[in-house]
């Protein structure tokens, strides 16, 4: 199977929408989703954006990878191409790393990250990924 690597525009939001929505639904988190758009024509995606580490400097951070199910992905390299493509991005943009998350029950995505090289940095950190939303967040907020 042939593909192309390119920047979403604007023309993509329903393959997007559609495809993020297959994520949670993957992951167990659909219910919390609020995408309603349909359409069948982009095959993966990956979300990424640039932050800052006190310690390492400017760091690529991935949000999501996702190639859709029923894809033949296995092999043909499309996860590798998605998450290679985001390396180049925050290479050519001076990060020092790429970090992203994984929930611990997805073994085939833990052991294609470990494939691709990376390590899971949660025990030697020894931080939690923390979160503050709905009526805390507006709490938290509040002068």
């Amino acid at each position: 199977m042939d593909f192309t690597l390119r920047a979403a525009n604007v023309e993509d939001c329903k393959d997007l929408a559609r495809m993020m929505m297959e994520l949670s639904e993957h992951e167990k988190i659909a219910h919390k989703m609020k995408l309603t758009q349909k359409g069948h024509i982009k095959i993966g995606y990956a979300i990424y954006f640039y932050s800052w580490s006190s310690m390492s400097g400017r760091v690529i951070y991935m949000e999501d990878l996702y190639v859709m199910p029923g894809v033949p992905r296995y092999r043909k390299g499309i996860g590798k191409a998605l998450m290679s493509k985001v390396a180049q991005l925050g290479l050519a943009a001076g990060c020092t790393q790429l970090n992203f998350a994984v929930l611990d029950w997805n073994k085939p995505s833990l052991e294609f990250y470990f494939h691709q090289g990376c390590y899971d940095f949660t025990a030697e950190s020894g931080y939690h990924l923390m979160r503050c939303e709905g009526e805390a967040l507006e709490k938290l907020a509040q002068p």
